[in-house]
């Protein structure tokens, strides 16, 4: 499978690019330095919120935001259990609801690995985010090599 198909099968799960500001989505884009992954991550996470990000506010959006993950270059690649490995029982929650709680939790998983578990992806940070209330969830940004990324936002109550 190639990394386009395995992205276009993330997104059958778990969503297109879209402005919903609740469930999830997945998008892509070009980065050019892994330096700007955050800013990319955030650029989607205000997309996919559309309307909600002005009525409640950036800081209202912004308090949870955290960097709470970060592939090291000798980790092993297995997005599955580094997911599983963060702490903090927001995290763990969102994470359970990823993870197991979509329709067919065994592809959602397959489809993580295919496109972030992938030899050519050399950055991988996982955020926090959420308004700081009811809505909480994880935003994981992937960037192969040649800057191609894959930002998956994730948002629920």
């Amino acid at each position: 499978m190639t990394r386009s198909e395995a992205v276009v099968n993330l997104q059958a799960l778990y969503g297109p690019p879209s402005q919903a500001g609740f469930g999830s989505a997945v998008f892509r884009d070009r980065v050019e330095r892994a330096e700007d992954l955050e800013a990319a991550a955030l650029k989607h996470y205000r997309y996919f919120l559309g309307k909600a990000w002005e009525h409640f506010g950036e800081e209202a959006w912004m308090g949870p935001w955290q960097r709470i993950y970060q592939r090291q270059a000798a980790d092993r690649r297995d997005i599955v259990t580094e997911l599983r490995s963060i702490t903090g029982p927001a995290a763990q929650s969102s994470v359970t609801m990823l993870l197991d709680a979509i329709a067919d939790p065994e592809a959602g998983r397959q489809a993580l690995a295919a496109v972030y578990d992938d030899a050519d992806m050399d950055t991988l940070v996982v955020y926090t985010l959420g308004d700081g209330a009811a809505l909480s969830g994880l935003l994981i940004a992937g960037r192969d090599r040649r800057g191609e990324t894959t930002l998956l936002v994730f948002l629920l109550d």
